[in-house]
């Protein structure tokens, strides 16, 4: 046992045993003795280069203002791995440090929710390559100083997983796996009180098999079983396989539905406190097999329950170390369909500061749906119907209202609810498609500026910013998913289409490729040469006179930067007494000098950073 490894474990040791504690009333002892004897095992076959690694980088490198992300599919960015890394050169010049690429561990064959439902977490799909081509796809992109995330699914494993066949197959043990009824008291018990994920195509959250007699958790898809977390067997088998793509490369997880870990009846089975427990073990075991190896949360819950996930009272400091911004997301794309930031400011500025170690990745879109999780509270404080709202912008961005220029694609429609997500590309969201269908030249250049000003915001609001593949090229909705049939009923398919070859691209195409891919590398740039945007800082949402222009105001040791967005086409006049604090009148993302007087003209969807003068 090295000296560095003793240290971490006498460092992380104690929260392991502490969740144990938290989670099983039995065998404590017994099962921490298992999970050091797996972490000794881990780190002993931890590659020398990664060991390396592990001591030389920088403990903040995922909040560091150089930090910039992006997020693909491996398959519709590069065909394969190995395509992926003939890709390195186009994501450095674009300021990439931080590559995503979605789920590639091996799928179930058919219809298998994206890639997330997974039958081995020790092979990739086989269309992509091989584990060994991802292990050596990660040592090229660690050379270019780029990282490498990836999903790791927790909640379920597919029917097809090595787990499930063999529970079906009479074994006991791994029956003890799953959440197993042989009749509908306790389901129907918790269904009083568990909502729906996929409504339209995946109603309730139990299926019954007919090889076990007995009715299945199945929270997503009749073909995803959940896991019992509540058997430290399940824990056991989760640590193994997260030192395994540990070692790998692999330096980010990202704990996909992590949520919905923990059952208990009378709850909507998310947001539990023993969902912490489970992350702080899992934390602290990477932190002493590969201590480089971070986990980002996808917690896409209300604001009121996401901070836990990067940690709360007793849990700071020792959960995830990033976590998605999604309430940013939804005010962004809300501000530009009302032509009003307020309810940006009201929803933004009630979050606390989050833990020290720890920040958001933010995005303008991913490869999920858009799910209106506007508060109730934040709308009535601006004397607004959070339900109606709710409702105008699923109208807006579905179409449906009028002279909206979004083409988005209604998903997972709720009567009961009246819940209507959106799916769609950022740029056909933002108006580019009409604009192209209809070769309105100021329409199309509009678009171009509102995807611009969002990812401005994705760029400036502070945390690890995420490029979702296309959206600099300006890549529109796909509707050829609707041609296949593991595909047509979903239709976030539409939003993730292939990225095709520049020249294959028409020549208005190329254009606005050009245009908008050199934009967002301007903000890579400016955001790497600005401290203030390091994470650690945080934001503060400033409303003005006009309803459609607010500042963001960072405030820190590292120093002070002004942000002004007009999230309107219109533009806005301001008096100079209602910036935050004297600013010198140029913007560092594009270096521009601005004609600033007593009043201050802001045109439409204008995206300014600026220093304190």
């Amino acid at each position: 046992m090295s000296d560095h490894f003793a240290s971490r474990l006498a460092l992380f040791g104690p929260d392991i045993r502490s969740g144990l504690e938290d989670l099983y009333c039995e065998n404590v002892d017994e099962v921490y003795a298992r999970i050091i004897a797996l972490a000794d095992t881990t780190h002993g076959a931890r590659s020398k280069a990664l060991k390396a690694r592990d001591l030389e980088r920088p403990s903040d490198w995922y909040q560091s203002e150089s930090a910039v992300g992006y997020v693909a599919y491996t398959d519709r960015f590069a065909g394969d791995l190995k395509g992926v890394a003939h890709k390195i050169p186009y994501l450095k010049s674009l300021g990439v440090t931080y590559l995503h690429l979605m789920p590639l561990l091996k799928p179930r064959p058919g219809q298998n929710d994206g890639g997330y439902a997974v039958m081995d977490f020790r092979n990739v799909a086989p269309n992509l390559g091989s584990i060994s081509d991802l292990e050596t796809l990660a040592g090229k992109l660690h050379s270019n100083d780029v990282t490498l995330t990836v999903d790791l699914v927790l909640n379920h494993v597919a029917y097809e997983h090595e787990w499930a066949v063999k529970a079906r197959g009479g074994e006991k043990k791994y029956q003890d796996y799953f959440y197993l009824y042989s009749d509908r008291t306790l389901p129907d018990q918790y269904e009083e009180s568990l909502p729906e994920v996929f409504p339209d195509f995946a109603p309730g959250n139990f299926t019954w098999n007919d090889e076990l007699s007995s009715w299945v958790w199945t929270t997503f898809n009749s073909y995803q079983w959940d896991v019992n977390w509540s058997n430290p067997d399940v824990l056991l088998e989760f640590l193994d396989i997260i030192g395994f793509l540990a070692n790998k490369g692999v330096d980010c997880l990202r704990l996909d539905a992590i949520a919905f870990l923990w059952k208990r009846m009378g709850t909507a089975c998310q947001n539990q406190s023993e969902v912490h427990s489970i992350t702080q073990i899992l934390r602290s075991f990477a932190r002493i097999v590969a201590p480089s190896m971070i986990f980002q949360a996808e917690a896409i819950v209300g604001p009121n329950d996401v901070g836990a996930y990067l940690g709360q009272g007793r849990f700071m400091g020792k959960v995830s170390d990033v976590a998605y911004h999604n309430s940013l997301m939804v005010q962004i794309w809300s501000a530009f369909a009302a032509r009003d930031a307020r309810l940006m400011a009201v929803a933004l500025n009630r979050f606390e500061k989050l833990p020290p170690g720890t920040t958001w990745t933010t995005y303008l879109r991913c490869h999920d749906d858009i799910g209106w999780a506007i508060d109730d509270s934040d709308a009535q404080a601006l004397g607004w119907s959070g339900f109606g709202h709710r409702s105008f912008l699923a109208d807006y961005y579905s179409g449906i209202f009028p002279d909206s220029p979004a083409r988005g694609v209604l998903f997972q429609v709720n009567p009961a609810t009246g819940d209507r997500r959106i799916s769609g590309t950022a740029a056909s969201l933002a108006g580019l498609e009409l604009a192209l269908e209809t070769n309105d030249s100021h329409a199309i250049n509009s678009a171009m500026d509102r995807v611009f000003c969002g990812y401005a915001i994705v760029f400036g609001f502070g945390g690890l910013p995420l490029i979702y593949m296309g959206d600099e090229w300006g890549l529109l909705n796909d509707h050829s998913y609707l041609l296949r049939d593991e595909e047509k009923a979903d239709s976030r398919w539409v939003h993730r289409p292939h990225m095709p070859k520049f020249e294959d691209l028409t020549e208005q195409g190329r254009d606005i490729a050009l245009q908008l891919s050199a934009r967002i590398t301007r903000l890579a740039t400016a955001r790497k040469s600005l401290p203030q945007l390091h994470a650690s800082q945080s934001s503060t949402v400033v409303t003005t006179s006009h309803n459609g222009v607010f500042f963001v105001v960072r405030d820190g040791e590292r120093g002070v930067l002004v942000e002004a967005y007009n999230m309107s086409p219109d533009p806005a006049v301001l008096s100079l007494d209602e910036f935050p604090c004297e600013v010198t009148p140029v913007d560092l993302i594009t270096g521009d000098e601005l004609d600033f007087g007593d009043q201050v003209h802001i045109p439409g969807f204008a995206s300014w950073w600026l220093l304190p003068s």
